[in-house]
């Protein structure tokens, strides 16, 4: 009799939904975001866009080839980081700052340690904070929102709305009216800042897209929002001279983008829920130290990664235990 049992090893149950998809999935998020900061700088962030996303694949391929490995460029992982690490920089970068930007994130961020999967920090975030670190002025030069978002024009520079209250802060030792700006401006957009930070909203539609099509779950992204907004609102409460509304906090700077897109990688974040919500508790409260205390205006950043660094600790605290184990 014809044998008709087919015996393999796992897993036995397939899904269309691999890495390039899910990268996909990732790009198609971050499009409003991009788009909107389209939008308000124009041609200037349509070239620090292209030229990160080439550049990232151009690295991540040659790196792979000069060490021997297959090049993995169609899984879409480095276009990723090219599209985040150019939503972190500001829309008027130097070409020369991104194709840094761009060597770090892939080298020293991913392929050092092996390569998509294997790397303990975010790529995009590490090449941000190094620029940051590194190149101070060039990376807090904001361009100002145009009037004519596609012209040619050059553009006025100026504070981001956090970085307005940290001068006040230490320069009269209290926000005064730096703290008193439309919020519907850094919800919609129409404010200086990195590329891709500027919208709240198109930030906030992106992660939901993400969250219906289970790339993230909830844990990391609510959490995270929700201890930056609790305890930023209880100083706000306390002494709201010294302390911007927790509205303000939510909606400007980098905390949405860091909690829907960077703090959610899935290769560098806690796998438990429970390990996520700690996670994303301590991004937060991380965050709000140095945005209230610090010498930066923005934490986000530092933040995420000074959490990646402890999501091994998180991870094995966290893990459930096995079935007839004892804790």
């Amino acid at each position: 009799m014809e044998n008709k049992l087919t015996v393999s090893s796992s897993p036995h149950i397939h899904t269309p939904e691999d890495i390039p998809w899910i990268m996909r999935q990732v790009i198609y998020a971050l499009i409003p975001g991009a788009l909107i900061g389209v939008y308000f700088f124009g041609i200037p962030a349509i070239k620090v866009i292209l030229l990160s996303v080439f550049m990232c694949l151009g690295v991540e391929a040659l790196t792979q080839k000069l060490i021997g490995k297959p090049i993995t460029i169609r899984d879409g992982s480095a276009a990723v980081t090219g599209l985040l690490l150019a939503m972190n920089m500001p829309s008027g970068s130097a070409w020369w700052l991104v194709m840094l930007g761009a060597c770090i994130a892939i080298i020293l961020g991913k392929q050092v340690y092996g390569g998509l999967g294997n790397n303990p920090f975010n790529p995009a975030l590490v090449a941000r904070v190094f620029l940051l670190i590194a190149f101070p002025v060039q990376m807090t030069t904001w361009p100002q929102p145009r009037v004519f978002p596609l012209s040619l024009a050059d553009t006025t520079t100026g504070a981001t709305p956090l970085g307005s209250l940290k001068t006040a802060i230490f320069t009269y030792g209290k926000i005064g009216d730096s703290g008193n700006i439309a919020l519907m401006d850094p919800f919609l957009g129409n404010i200086g800042g990195s590329l891709g930070e500027i919208s709240a909203l198109a930030l906030i539609v992106g992660g939901i897209y993400l969250i219906m099509k289970k790339i993230i779950s909830w844990h990391i992204p609510v959490v995270y929002v929700a201890t930056v907004f609790v305890l930023t609102c209880l100083f706000w409460i306390i002494n709201p001279g010294m302390y911007a509304s927790p509205f303000l906090h939510i909606t400007c700077g980098g905390l949405m983008l860091g909690a829907f897109f960077m703090a959610t990688d899935m290769v560098t974040s806690p796998i438990t829920n429970r390990g996520k919500i700690i996670f994303a508790a301590g991004c937060g409260i991380i965050t709000v130290v140095i945005r209230l205390w610090g010498g930066y205006p923005e934490g986000v950043s530092f933040a995420i990664l000074i959490m990646n660094g402890l999501v091994p600790l998180i991870n094995r605290y966290t893990q459930p235990i096995k079935f007839g184990g004892v804790k």
